[in-house]
Order: C-alpha cells, then structure tokens, then sequence
C-alpha cells in the first residue's frame, strides 16, 4: 500500500475503490474495503499488524466499497450512514453487487476464486455497519481525530473522513480523479453542495474515491466536469432530442478511462449517466411548467 504519511496508508492501484486505513496510539481505523478477496485479505492483515481495527468506515454502499468488509473478521465497530445501511449489496436494474463482484475474480483476482463466497455464505455474515450515523459525527481513537463528514451527492450515504492531524481527507466518490464518474444514482444538487463543503476544509492531501491521491483543487476539476455533463444533457433536452438520441450522440468517452479493471464499462457508464441525466432534467422540467 501507498504510504502517505507516517500513520496512513492508501491502495490506489487495484480495481474497485480507494481503501485506507490510520494507526493511531490505540489501534486502527480502515476507511472502505478492497472489492478483490486477496486485496482485502492483504489490508487487513497489513491493518492488523499495526494494532486491533477499532473503526472500519464505509463511506457508500457501492459494492466496490463495502464487499471486502467479508474478510475484516476482527473489528470492534462497522460505521456508515443510515443510507448506506439501508442500501448495503442491494440489487438495482443497471447492476447486481454480488454477481459484478464475482465477475472481476477470473481478470482481476484469479487467486481470489477460492477465498470468494457462494452468495448463501456470503449473506449469512457480510459485515454490515453496527453504528449508523444520520449526519455528522467524530471519533476520537488514541492520538488522532475522525471527522465524519455526511456528503451526499454521488449516493444518499456519501460520507468523507477528515484526519486533521495528518493533513488528510477521504472523501470517497465525490471525486473520481482523472477517470469516468459514475452519474446513474447520483443527485448533483447535493453533489454540489458536498463539493463546496469540502473545499472549506483545511487539508493538504485528498483520497478520492477512484484514481491517484491529490489536492483538494481536484474538487474543482470535478465540479466542473458534472457541470459539463448537465449541460450537454440539458443542452440536447432544450433542443428535443429524445433519451435515445442524447444515448446514441452524446458522452465524454474521450475525456478519461474508466477505472482500473473497468475499460470494459465505458459504453455501460456513459449511457448509464445519460439516461440518469435525462430522467432527472426533464423530470424537473415537467415539475416546473406545471
């Protein structure tokens, strides 16, 4: 794992989200688990060695945040928000957790196939969250303070954790840094209200939830790209395009890659974010000119 500073540890390097974990003087605190079962395995013998897992953190419920929470047996306590809990490995139309789960195992994890979980054992123990926040909160472990942050925007239980003696701030999927954002459950009205909260924190570094470690300039990078996304949408609606034109003409395909291990996606995401786009624009819309 990457090592950020002398107490903080991030994986950026593997299909699914941005894990990390923070020795404190009275254990550690993971913040989301490895998606890959050999990745989780490896954090969370890594965390251990440092001392007993006091908090893990999820900060959505998207299956590349919270699968690996399987492997994280001895933990004393599983944080996330009500959302979060509420929505944790559920089913929607675009996707099954479970199955896009087991389908990164042959490409991503081959080791893994042994250590993955038939889909009755792994619903008998998945390690949901046992303390559930309905906004803000803070923990105080050993030397160092936990600032839980309620984020929503890309999902109802968006969360970031801010470390403020290190400097650091995980601010999970509110920040996909140089590869494609993920549109289809987002609201972006509270997107963006999360975005300009952050940037009123004093950090110096930024875990995003995908891509490489950065300053909280990429805040504005990605403002800017979910305002280019609404507009070229909107731009289309006020035109008259159709859903199925705006599917067939329109996108950023060119802009950034998909994530680690998801090149394949990139025609399922941009279509997706479309269709997500154009339901809650013209939906608005229709409200409005009644």
């Amino acid at each position: 794992m990457e090592k950020l500073s002398e107490n903080v540890f991030v994986e950026t390097r593997i299909r699914g989200c941005n894990p990390g974990f923070v020795v404190t003087s009275e254990g550690v605190v993971v913040i989301d688990t490895p998606q890959l079962p050999t990745k989780a395995l490896a954090m969370y013998e890594e965390a251990r060695a440092y001392g007993p897992i006091r908090y893990l953190i999820n900060t959505e419920h998207h299956v590349d945040h919270i699968f690996g929470n399987y492997y994280f047996d001895e933990v004393e306590h599983i944080v996330s928000h009500r959302a979060t809990f509420d929505n944790f490995m559920t089913v929607y139309p675009q996707i099954n957790p479970y199955e896009y789960a087991k389908e990164a195992i042959p490409t991503d994890d081959p080791e893994g196939a042994a250590l993955f979980p038939d889909e009755k054992t792994y619903f008998s123990k998945p390690n949901k969250p046992d303390i559930i926040l309905d906004g803000d909160s803070e923990l105080k472990v050993g030397d160092h303070t936990f600032q839980i942050l309620w984020t929503p925007g890309h999902t109802p239980g968006q969360l970031a954790v801010v470390v403020p003696e290190e400097r650091i701030m995980f601010v999970g999927d509110t920040v996909f840094n140089g590869c494609q954002t993920w549109l289809y459950t987002s609201d972006l009205n509270a997107w963006f209200d999360s975005i300009d909260r952050l940037l009123e924190v004093d950090v110096d570094v930024i875990v995003p939830g995908h891509g490489p470690v950065c300053t909280k300039q990429e805040l504005y990078v990605q403002r800017a790209f979910l305002l280019e996304w609404i507009t070229q949408i909107a731009v289309a609606v006020g035109k008259g395009w159709t859903k199925e034109e705006c599917l067939e003409n329109l996108g950023f395909a060119n802009r950034f890659p998909v994530d680690i291990g998801q090149e394949y996606m990139l025609d399922d995401v941009t279509k997706n974010n479309i269709a997500s786009l154009y339901d809650q624009l013209t939906v608005k819309m229709s409200v409005e000119n009644k």
